[in-house]
């Protein structure tokens, strides 16, 4: 039996069978995942060989309902199994994010939004289509949403626009930070229905296909971390699309955001699992059970005393990351809403500061790239950049809507 030390949920935590079925794939899928992930990170270059498993496994069906073929995953179902992942291979749970999100957002979320009768019936045609490019097809999705602009932060509409044409959409405007670029089968684009006057409330959910003609990938990538998401810019020049790329109707979207905010927090489990994985190199470590590095620190009391350290932390972030899945419900409580900020902030802030704390404690040798620490701690500095919902948006948002009821202003 696997230490529950080192498990996304500790003991203790009630789960369903098939959430434990789940989490035990994802489990037999790591081990391999991590022997590949530095050659991903030297090389920048995207998780392939890892996909293809999670094909084999079913998972990039994992959030399509099982009405659809798709294994039926919840929010709460898909956070544990993706942070799972992040112990393994960060880039990997990143991405796999972006992809599971473009079944989740149409599907199981977007239940408990309220659309016409007409709406409901041409949203289940045009979505199961996308399910079937998945499930049968073993489709790929991405999900840009950064435009350097305020747009991805929910202050402004998106500048990449939709013109409404003849059985479709003329799409234009770009993408930047646009992880799967160039490995994706589609691109679902959340775009700004063109109007004399834009407005948040006119967001489109449009899926444009990688060989689309006026769809091109530009510029390098070479950052500090999370290199093998692979997030070059995506230009749009003139795409068309037809109706049956919506995947949300007209107007849903900007309701999916208002009342259903906890779909913006499915990066953190990512990083979660980043801090899993920190503390857990960090005990084997001082206990000599790495291959290779076979010596004993345990026995310091500076290296116990930064264990507690490293203990205390990652059970408070993990304690508030259950408590938020536990929240996350269409028309969530105000202090549900603060709870998902803080849960968001204190797992990307504390992830970094774990894997810190592990640097330090492990020493010099730790920082060597035969190692696994240092590129987690590059990944885990990431976390609290990642739009929407950036640690600084975090408590932006905390501390307005604490003093401020809606409508309030001075």
């Amino acid at each position: 039996m696997s230490d529950p030390r080192y498990s996304v949920c500790g003991s203790g935590y009630a789960l369903t069978e098939k959430q434990r079925e789940l989490i035990a794939l994802a489990e037999s899928l790591g081990p391999r995942f991590a022997e590949r992930a530095a050659r991903y990170d030297r090389e920048a270059s995207f998780p392939h060989e890892n996909y293809a498993e999670l094909r084999s496994a079913g998972f990039l069906g994992l959030c399509v309902p099982e009405k659809n073929g798709g294994l039926g995953a919840d929010f709460k179902t898909y956070s544990l199994v993706s942070a799972t992942l992040g112990k393994y291979c960060g880039a990997t749970a990143l991405t796999f994010n972006m992809h599971a999100c473009s079944t989740l957002w149409p599907g199981l979320l977007a239940d408990d939004l309220d659309m016409t009768a007409e709406q409901r019936e041409e949203h289940e045609k045009r979505k199961a289509r996308h399910f079937e490019k998945i499930i049968s097809g073993g489709a790929i999705y991405a999900q840009p949403f950064s435009e350097g602009s305020a747009a991805a932060a929910g202050q402004a509409p998106f500048g990449t626009t939709a013109t409404r044409v003849d059985g479709g959409w003329r799409i234009n405007g770009k993408k930047i930070f646009a992880s799967l670029a160039g490995a994706a089968s589609c691109y679902g684009v959340l775009c700004t229905e063109a109007k004399p006057q834009l407005s948040m409330r006119d967001t489109l959910y449009l899926s444009v296909p990688a060989d689309a003609p006026g769809l091109s990938i530009v510029g390098d990538w070479d950052p500090l971390g999370m290199r093998g998401t692979v997030s070059r810019t995506l230009v749009f020049k003139d795409v068309l699309v037809g109706d049956d790329a919506q995947m949300m109707p007209r107007g849903v979207y900007y309701q999916a955001a208002s009342r259903w905010p906890h779909m913006f927090t499915t990066l953190s489990p990512t990083y979660l699992g980043i801090a899993i994985a920190a503390y857990e190199f960090t005990v084997r470590y001082l206990r000599g059970d790495l291959p290779g590095v076979a010596v004993r620190r345990r026995m310091y009391p500076t290296k116990q005393v930064a264990v507690a350290e490293m203990w205390i932390k990652l059970e408070q972030t993990r304690a508030l990351f259950l408590r938020m899945l536990e929240d996350a419900r269409v028309d969530p409580t105000k202090d549900a809403r603060l709870r998902a900020y803080a849960s968001q902030f204190t797992i990307m802030e504390n992830a970094n500061d774990l894997c810190r704390l592990a640097i330090r404690t492990c020493g010099g040798q730790s920082m060597l790239k035969s190692l696994p620490l240092e590129r987690l701690y590059r990944d885990s500095r990431c976390g609290s950049l990642m739009l929407p919902w950036t640690a600084e948006l975090c408590l932006d948002r905390i501390g307005r809507e604490a003093l401020y009821e809606p409508g309030e202003s001075d």
